[in-house]
């Protein structure tokens, strides 16, 4: 009992809850009812680039999953496609997706996930001097093992950005011998920062068939980046977008939450966009996305929701890993990836995430305690040095008390 009490403080500590949460007793209940449909809705959906895959407009981020019954009760409300990645839950996710999907007609749904090869600098996306290729298709099939299954649809590399990394020979030969080998029909790529270099290397690779990107109304540089979409599109790589609602709430407080019906209205209309990762954790969230996609005109309301969002002063939670403020500062410290777990726990409220990308970050001790006052410009208007002290006490929480 004293451990709940403390696990619920921590997470209370840091983000207000809202009532999305659900009791576990109504997730079996969905998830029973599901089970017995006869027929599996049929959701508007588009072709996944050259992979010939139809999907619906709404795809499964799992990260924030804490029940297989949600997941199952995803899949008998027309969700085909679900993403997972190695470092969620430390390999947990997996496992729970795995369960969610367990004994549903393999060929019924796509299976997606993400590993980095060991030794690869996940803040800069630059893989270590020699990569391993036999350790990194060890990785790749001990993960199939947790999801238990013989092969998953689409492998990605995340941390995708710079040309030459995701064109390394040793990458690609690993990328490729898990293809050889039956344990992935797809490979892709995974790219939160330098995206328009990731979409058009990945086109240019001929190897690549997806890639997931950070891509939101708050995108900037709009026309180049939708020149990169029609670019990777037109050579057959299917994109699909994460980050849609480029972090929920304008401040931490979640005040002012963002109409989130007009911000994936917004992505949907690039048509170069196959389908949204929703990073779904509750069955309203699920029901309401799937009630958006079923017409994507957006309404006079939706329209003035977005622009007053875009045009309001507060600098809201998303970063656009510019990495311009890693120069700026005097002790170079990863800044873009500690603004992720900022995000990552105020705007998404997965605490769990948060951490293990905080602790990707790699921030010494105190990181800010020898500058008075941070001299960064942020592009996007962060107080740096504010959000560094309060996001660093995430670190030493023991992750139990997380989950």
């Amino acid at each position: 009992m004293k451990n709940t009490k403390r696990r619920e403080f921590i997470k209370t500590s840091f983000l207000s809850l809202s009532g999305a949460a659900l009791l576990p007793r109504s997730l079996k209940d969905a998830a029973y009812n599901a089970g017995k449909q006869t027929e599996i809705p049929v959701l508007p959906g588009r072709v996944l680039g050259r992979t010939g895959i139809k999907t619906p407009l709404i795809s499964m981020g799992t990260g924030p999953a804490n029940n297989p019954n949600f997941v199952k009760s995803a899949y008998f409300s027309g969700v085909k496609l679900f993403f997972s990645a190695t470092y969620y839950g430390e390999g947990n996710n997996e496992k729970l997706v795995g369960e969610g999907l367990a004994g549903l007609p393999r060929d019924s749904y796509v299976i997606g996930t993400a590993a980095p090869p060991d030794g690869m600098d996940t803040r800069t996306g630059n893989l270590p001097a020699q990569l391993d290729v036999d350790a990194y298709i060890k990785k790749a099939e001990t993960s199939l093992g947790r999801f238990g299954l013989d092969y998953v649809d689409i492998f990605l590399f995340p941390y995708a950005g710079e040309r030459d990394v995701m064109l390394n020979e040793s990458l690609l030969k690993a990328l490729l011998e898990l293809k050889k080998r039956g344990k992935t029909k797809y490979l892709g790529i995974a790219s939160h920062g330098n995206i328009e270099e990731a979409l058009t290397a990945a086109a240019d690779s001929k190897v690549y068939d997806v890639a997931m990107i950070a891509y939101n109304y708050k995108t900037e540089n709009k026309k180049s980046m939708n020149d990169a979409l029609a670019y990777a599109a037109k050579a057959g790589v299917g994109v699909v977008a994460m980050k849609t609602t480029a972090g929920a709430f304008n401040n931490k407080n979640q005040a002012n939450p963002l109409n989130s019906d007009a911000a994936l209205k917004w992505v949907l209309q690039n048509e170069n966009i196959t389908s949204i990762v929703s990073g779904m954790s509750s069955l309203e969230e699920l029901k309401k996305n799937l009630e958006m996609i079923k017409n994507l005109k957006m309404t006079d309301q939706e329209l003035k929701d977005l622009n007053l969002a875009w045009q309001d002063s507060d600098p809201g939670l998303y970063c656009h890993q510019c990495r311009k403020c890693v120069t700026q500062c005097p002790y170079n410290l990863e800044i873009p990836t500690a603004m992720r777990s900022y995000m990552y726990a105020y705007g998404y409220r997965n605490l769990e995430h948060a951490q293990h990308t905080l602790i990707e970050a790699d921030l010494p001790d105190n990181s800010c305690s020898n500058c008075d006052k941070c001299k960064i410009k942020c592009t996007a208007g962060f107080n740096i040095k504010e959000r560094i002290e309060d996001i660093s006490r995430l670190k030493k929480v023991p992750q139990e008390f997380l989950v």
